[in-house]
């Protein structure tokens, strides 16, 4: 197989310090060493995957596309997320699949987390 995985994901910030506080601050991931690109943003890990933060505005507004994250404890993720004051959609299981909720960063992007349900 030529692909080893997902290394990242990148997405446009309508404000990298507020993306930066929410993605480290209330979801924990990492803030990572980014040389200058000539443009402002930022570069997250939460495990081996990492999140791209680009500085980049886009007079498009934000549509549906989303990624995931992959949780341990969704019902504990969904109360971290709304204990800092930020919405996110009730579970919603997929049988034999998953447990998901939805929240959006500072910027309007979708973020999912995924709880993977026992086989």
């Amino acid at each position: 197989m030529l692909l080893k995985g997902i290394h990242h994901v990148s997405i446009n910030v309508k404000n990298v310090d507020d993306a930066v506080a929410f993605y480290t601050g209330v979801l924990g991931m990492e803030k990572l060493h980014r040389p200058d690109l000539g443009f402002p943003g930022a570069w997250l890990r939460s495990g081996e995957q990492e999140v791209h933060l680009l500085g980049i505005q886009s007079t498009e507004p934000p549509k549906e596309q989303h990624f995931a994250f992959e949780v341990m404890d969704l019902d504990s993720v969904i109360n971290t997320v709304r204990k800092a004051g930020i919405r996110c959609s009730d579970a919603r299981e997929i049988p034999t699949v998953c447990r998901q909720a939805f929240t959006h960063d500072p910027s309007g992007n979708m973020v999912e987390f995924n709880q993977r349900l026992s086989a």
